[in-house]
């Protein structure tokens, strides 16, 4: 029997196309993209300050893995809080308005960055210090679980169905650009006398996000809400209750959702926060050697996620998505035999490899694929849902369950890398689950 969204589907499939001309301005795909930069951007740079300097500064113990494991929980923290963010933001989003959602997102996750870059350690306020750090991250991760959703549909609900897959990947440029900047300030940070960058030079990149917020802020205020949602909210057609119709009507589409998200986001907590604490404590390679190959992958995923979303308007989503994946799952188990040569070219190679093949190809479509599956009433509840969940899932506990488990078993890798195959399963299977959303009308 054929559910609410597939018959909805079918009696709007003529009258959603969008015309050549309603196709998102350079000004709108700008202000979707800029502004998951400094989102991203200031949720990386969480990560890397946990993998770096907060077990030190906030979680001082005599045991170096304990302060360490103890850091990345505040980097799981964030990815805990983001479903709230994506409940609270989707709700009124799918009420009120993509726009005003994520101007307020932007404010909110701006501010908690910023006062961690002036926030006092533990040396001097004692446990009030990660008490404190933690609540800005919750704050944070609130703001980012509210914009993913609104920055991606201001885009594709403006999209031609037969583009669609291309501008939403511009949208996921966000990830790769603001995890790129992050890292490259922080490894020119790190390169600092070890006195300096413990003392203030940490605090450069928390306090660099004031000025990508106001830049943000502006182009934001700029734009006009999507054609879709004023077509919703014009013909009073807006739902009371989006995000338990989402889980209602599209329970099966939220489920698939999450698993879409699942993968991706676990090689994305090994690659870039797990591998560097391992890479660097447990093999005794440099820092600088990690953060410079996050960079050097972060950017030829900048070619390659467009490039994906482009074939995917083409061959489809699900062939696109179910090669990615496959990919993740062969390289778990070889990723770390590279990393245990401990050669430079080798170590860097794998994971240039491992972001690229592993997470840039597949989070290019979350843009298009993850929208294609809900009504208009509840998109933005429902893809902040399986979004957010899935992150939280796969990958806020990632890293640390990855590094207790090295540390448990003595430096053995294995159960990582089964780890990784099992959260690969789950999502090749979610993906074989739904149809081929490519080039078709959005969901009424």
């Amino acid at each position: 029997m054929a559910s609410q969204g597939q018959v909805a589907e079918a009696a709007g499939e003529t009258q959603l196309e969008l015309p050549p001309k309603q196709a998102p301005t350079a000004k709108i795909v700008a202000a979707s993209a800029f502004g998951t930069i400094v989102e991203w951007y200031d949720f990386f740079i969480y990560g890397t300050a946990a993998a770096l300097v907060f077990g030190r500064l906030f979680f001082p113990t005599s045991n170096a893995t304990v302060s360490t494991l103890a850091a990345l929980s505040v980097y799981a923290v964030g990815y805990v809080a983001r479903p709230l963010g994506g409940i609270l933001f989707g709700h009124f989003g799918d009420r009120v308005g993509r726009k005003s959602m994520l101007v307020l997102s932007m404010l909110l996750m701006g501010f908690g960055t910023l006062l961690v870059g002036v926030l006092p350690t533990y040396e001097q306020i004692g446990i009030l210090a990660p008490a404190l750090l933690i609540l800005l991250r919750l704050l944070q991760a609130v703001g980012l679980g509210g914009e993913w959703g609104g920055a991606v549909l201001l885009v594709c609900e403006s999209a031609p169905a037969r583009r669609r897959g291309l501008f939403g990947s511009f949208v996921q440029l966000g990830n790769p650009i603001g995890r790129m900047v992050a890292t490259a300030v922080f490894a020119l940070t790190t390169r600092l006398p070890e006195g300096d960058f413990l003392s203030w030079g940490w605090r450069i990149p928390f306090l660099a996000s004031a000025l990508l917020v106001g830049v943000g802020l502006v182009i934001r205020f700029q734009i006009s809400e999507t054609p879709e949602f004023q077509k919703l909210k014009d013909s009073k057609r807006t739902s009371r209750m989006p995000v338990l119709e989402a889980l209602i009507q599209f329970r099966r589409e939220t489920l698939t959702a999450v698993g879409l998200k699942i993968t991706e986001v676990a090689w994305v907590g090994i690659l870039t926060v797990f591998a560097v604490t391992y890479l660097t404590q447990q093999l005794g390679m440099q820092r600088s050697v990690v953060l410079d190959a996050v960079s050097l992958a972060t950017l030829a995923e900048l070619f390659v996620m467009p490039f994906s979303g482009w074939l995917s308007d083409r061959v489809g989503r699900r062939t696109i998505y179910l090669a990615g994946t496959a990919f993740g799952i062969l390289l778990a188990f070889p990723i770390f035999w590279l990393f245990e040569t401990r050669d430079t070219t080798i170590v860097t190679l794998a994971i240039v490899a491992g972001i690229v093949l592993c997470q840039g190809i597949v989070f290019a479509l979350h843009a298009s694929f993850m929208p294609e599956l809900f009504g208009t009433n509840v998109r933005y509840s429902g893809i902040s849902l399986g979004f957010q969940l899935g992150a939280a899932i796969g990958g806020g506990l990632t890293p640390v369950i990855a590094t207790a488990i090295v540390a448990w078993s003595g430096g053995a890798t294995w159960p990582v890398s089964l780890m990784l195959v099992v959260l690969g399963l789950i999502t090749f299977f979610a993906v074989l689950s739904t149809r081929e959303t490519a080039a078709r009308p959005m969901r009424s």
